[in-house]
């Protein structure tokens, strides 16, 4: 299979038809029909449905789809590393990360990088721990911010000394709202709005001292501002990390858990990783980064 051939499958399927995708190419039809009918020999699968007007992928055809786009664009960052210069130091960093305030920090070591080096770019993909380790797993992000349990014998980490504290998002008018802040009683009769990460390993439900049958879920989410639309509109009540929704001056506020919840953080990698040296630039400037973090927030808790 050869990575022309699937530019070609690629570009067919983006058209969703052969004669676009052949002027698009700058090829004949004739010979991009060829090109398509031997890759599917090739792979002994039938990739595309081809209509009148319109070409329709197959099941096997929408796998081989996801699957080009993460080969082709391994290829890409590849070419990119190994032509940088050996003088300046440039290139992509890719993290995944979900939605947390600790993302700050690692902006913050990204920024002191990019002053001494600006060729260096960062491109940040948001997405549940799910989706982020799918996408390590895969080679095409270089580091991922994981909360609470991470498997140690795939990742090599980086404890990060910042923890995201759980809560729940609700209306002002709630009579909960009145509240500083929310027991496990106090949401056994509530509709409740969940991450579609909450699972028996993240602790909310030890937390809550209820298994999920005897909750009344009323919807779940990955991302906090549709949460927060759904809040809105009176359908429940959303648990979810401090500092992620701005209530100021809106009709929502937050209030945090007793006893207290916290989320442990972690950058973490994969073991067999080979880093790019924009990325191992960006892991050191991190580490120092941090290393100022701990030692400030030492000196304020002494001072409190």
């Amino acid at each position: 299979m050869e990575l022309r051939v699937l530019q070609y499958f690629l570009a067919v399927a983006r058209e969703q038809n052969i004669s676009a995708a052949a002027q698009s190419l700058h090829l004949t039809q004739p010979t991009l029909s060829r090109q398509l009918k031997e890759l599917e020999e090739e792979l002994g699968k039938q990739l595309m449905i081809r209509g009148n007007r319109k070409v329709t992928l197959t099941e096997d055809g929408m796998l081989l789809r996801k699957r080009a786009e993460e080969i082709l664009e391994l290829v890409d960052r590849t070419e990119k590393e190994v032509m940088q210069s050996d003088e300046a130091v440039s290139g992509d960093i890719y993290i995944g990360t979900g939605e947390t305030d600790g993302v700050r920090q690692l902006a913050r070591a990204a920024t002191r990088l990019q002053a001494r080096y600006p060729a260096i770019r960062f491109h940040i993909a948001s997405g549940d721990a799910a989706d982020v380790c799918e996408r390590l797993d895969k080679g095409l992000l270089d580091f991922g911010v994981l909360l609470g349990d991470i498997d140690k014998t795939k990742y090599h980490y980086l404890e990060l000394p910042m923890k995201d504290t759980w809560g729940v998002l609700m209306r002002r008018d709630s009579p909960l709202a009145q509240q500083e802040s929310v027991g496990p009683q106090d949401l056994w009769d509530k509709p409740l709005i969940l991450s579609r990460q909450v699972n028996n390993k993240s602790g909310l439900y030890r937390w809550l001292q209820k298994e999920p049958s005897q909750l009344h879920t009323a919807a779940t989410y990955n991302l906090i501002y549709n949460a927060s639309l759904m809040v809105e509109e009176g359908m429940g009540y959303a648990f979810g990390l401090d500092k992620l929704v701005n209530t100021t001056g809106s009709a929502l506020c937050f209030r945090p858990l007793e006893p207290k919840l916290e989320a442990e953080m972690y950058l973490v990698w994969k073991k067999s990783r080979i880093f790019s040296r924009a990325a191992e630039l960006f892991l050191e400037c991190l580490q120092e980064h941090l290393t100022l973090l701990r030692a400030e927030q030492k000196g304020n808790a002494e001072q409190a």
